[in-house]
């Protein structure tokens, strides 16, 4: 059976036509002529040709079921191109705030000649599995600057690590940030606020000031940026990478990213 999500689409189809037709039954009259030069009115459809066309289309669908595959997977093409036109526009609108903007933190080489941006949640399972993919690609590529930004879709828990991260950019810089991003990741369990407050005081900062910044206008700032730019964008769900004019979702492993670098990196494209 199709999904409902999937079969609402072939049930539509399926009625286009009987939409089209008037709601109510119409007592047959006689059309008057056209005036010299004009088109004859349309005729209003009774309930009884109306009727008579749904069991057409109704046998058609029976018979040719196949069509419905086709119209659905004509309809999911659409779909998707219309979403490549609408990222490609929302890429080129970003593209400075994705890279440069300060609520982003900055691993890897700050110069770098490439930019690769992750959208991610501390509750993320697939951005734990791609910590270790990006942990390769900065390794591998000391041309490669990486721009981590907090996506906290995963409920309040989440929310609340984000919060104590960002805060946490007040004492910590380049290397010492980076490795407390990624001992938030490397945590079992739900990583929340707790959690997050936790690994700052093994890393020594100053908790009292950590607080305190976590109430700073800025953090709900930088929070309200990176919602702002993952709606633009149409991300719906973490981990994202965003490397030139590619979107890539999930956690794809670490030669898709490099190749798509290597694109950019050669023609200013994803694919040359």
């Amino acid at each position: 059976m199709l999904p409902l999500p999937r079969l609402l689409p072939a049930l539509a189809l399926a009625g286009l036509v009987a939409a089209a037709a008037p709601t109510q039954a119409q007592t047959p009259t006689a059309t008057p002529a056209a005036p010299a030069g004009q088109a004859p009115a349309a005729t209003a459809m009774s309930d009884a040709q109306r009727q008579a066309i749904e069991g057409v289309v109704r046998d058609y669908l029976l018979k040719n079921p196949e069509v419905l595959q086709e119209a659905m997977a004509e309809l999911e093409k659409r779909q998707q191109d219309a979403q490549k036109v609408a990222q490609a526009s929302a890429l080129k609108e970003t593209r400075d705030t994705l890279h440069n903007s300060p609520h982003g933190f900055v691993a890897g080489n700050p110069n770098g000649d490439v930019t690769l941006v992750e959208f991610f949640d501390y509750n993320c399972g697939y951005c734990k599995r791609a910590l270790n993919d990006l942990q390769t690609l900065i390794k591998g590529d000391p041309k490669l600057k990486v721009v981590l930004r907090d996506f906290p879709v995963l409920g309040p828990d989440s929310l609340e690590a984000s919060k104590v991260a960002l805060a946490a950019k007040q004492q910590l810089k380049g290397d010492k940030l980076f490795d407390y991003h990624t001992r938030l990741l490397e945590s079992r369990g739900r990583v929340n606020g707790e959690r997050a407050i936790a690994v700052a005081k093994e890393m020594g900062l100053d908790i009292a000031k950590l607080q305190k910044d976590m109430q700073a206008p800025d953090i709900q700032a930088a929070l309200q940026e990176n919602v702002g730019l993952g709606d633009k964008l149409g991300l719906s769900g973490t981990p994202a990478f965003i490397i030139g004019d590619e979107i890539i979702p999930g956690a794809v492993g670490v030669e898709p990213i490099r190749k798509t670098v290597a694109g950019v990196r050669q023609c200013g494209h994803a694919t040359c």
